[in-house]
């Protein structure tokens, strides 16, 4: 069966734009060089860079769905919005303190569990140090489970990221392209299949109305 046309959004979640320790925007590096390989690739479909620059934290955090729908900030609409008709989704984040991105967290956190769920998830983390965020991707893989982006089982790790990427994402003298983006596919293929998959299945059992999400309370989904 031929595939059909997805989107997808990379959320790169980091806001460190200073130095030290530098470079600065270590990550910048990372989401450009996944996304050559994922337009190179998976050309059929569509990617958007989703920067967690772009949205800056507020004084006193206040989720998107806690907004009455007029009042909403017309950003964090357009960001639901295409949360809504994205097919997957695939995060990159550092390791702060052996976890993700406090800024990913943050800029996710604004948004229902209903609007990811049933569609799936890749993860890419990254360091300066040898071990490429292995730990942030521990918590991400607690953190979009409860989302309801279920993360694919293959994960992209860069360790070492300056000493790889330059800061347009091309790979450095004496790295190969190809090896990378072999690597990088084991992830990505998964996530475009898992993606097919429940596209395909939404279209014949509407996995919204066969388990109703909670609109009023937590309480909802309690056990009796």
């Amino acid at each position: 069966m031929k595939e059909s046309f997805m989107k997808f959004l990379v959320f790169l979640g980091t806001v460190r734009d200073s130095t030290p320790p530098k470079p600065a925007r270590l990550g910048e590096r990372v989401a450009k060089s996944c996304l050559k390989c994922l337009n190179e690739r998976y050309s059929e479909h569509e990617f958007e860079l989703i920067d967690a620059l772009d949205f800056p934290s507020e004084d006193v955090f206040k989720p998107h769905f806690a907004y009455a729908k007029s009042q909403a900030p017309a950003h964090l609409t357009a960001l639901a919005d295409k949360i809504t008709q994205a097919d997957g989704y695939i995060m990159i984040s550092p390791e702060y303190n052996h976890s993700m991105s406090p800024a990913l967290a943050d800029l996710l956190n604004h948004f229902g569990s209903s609007l990811f769920s049933y569609k799936p998830s890749a993860i890419v983390t990254y360091s300066a140090g040898q071990w490429g965020g292995l730990r942030a991707a521990i918590s991400l893989r607690t953190f979009l489970s409860e989302l309801g982006c279920l993360p694919v089982s293959a994960m992209v790790h860069v360790p070492k990221a300056q000493e790889v990427l330059n800061s347009d994402g091309s790979m450095q003298e004496g790295e190969e392209e190809k090896s990378w983006f072999n690597y990088y596919s084991r992830t990505f293929s998964q996530l475009m299949w898992w993606a097919q998959a429940s596209s395909q299945h939404s279209q014949n059992v509407d996995p919204h109305a066969m388990l109703k999400s909670f609109k009023t309370s937590p309480s909802q989904r309690n056990a009796p």
